[in-house]
């Protein structure tokens, strides 16, 4: 059982030093992108090794807190498409089991997906912004975005990026 508390405190710790790094992902500072592109494939080969020796991390094994960070971290592990697929898979089996939220799967599903070049299914992903709003990778089915998204949770896209807009 200790090995599982460390374990809950590493995935927290990382999720801090991923929140207090990720201002810099799209920074102007070269320096400032490489230590974020470092800091996240550090995370994500951990990520890889815990998931070799303990399977998902789910709540129900760490807690929702350290949960949500090995989520957060497999989602930025965008250089990492080993990492993010086999995440995607355990999470799959997590969700099914009830251990872990369709709603995170989701944001992961679509993150891999235009990873490997494909079309997302619930615009979780951003593309850009167009005139002041922001554009979703394109999407397999945009005609049932909302109604795909409202089936794991997910609000409305328009609710989504109206959280980004600037004031």
């Amino acid at each position: 059982m200790h090995d599982v508390a460390a374990l809950a405190e590493e995935l927290k710790a990382m999720a801090v030093a991923d929140h207090r790094s990720s201002v810099h992902a799209n920074s102007d500072d070269p320096a400032e992108q490489l230590a974020w592109r470092r800091l996240t494939a550090r995370h994500g080969d951990r990520l890889r090794e815990i998931m070799e020796e303990y399977g998902w991390p789910g709540a129900d094994m760490v807690g929702e807190e350290a949960a949500r960070a090995a989520w957060l971290i497999a989602q930025h592990a965008d250089r990492q498409l080993d990492v993010q697929r086999r995440a995607l898979q355990l999470m799959e089996q997590a969700v099914s089991a009830g251990s872990a939220g369709p709603r995170e799967l989701a944001f992961l599903r679509d993150r891999t997906l235009v990873n490997e070049g494909c079309k997302q299914i619930y615009g979780t992903q951003i593309a850009g912004v167009k005139d002041g709003a922001p554009i979703p990778w394109p999407c397999e089915e945009p005609h049932r975005m909302d109604e795909l998204r409202a089936e794991v949770g997910i609000e409305p896209f328009d609710e989504y990026v109206a959280k980004f807009a600037m004031a």
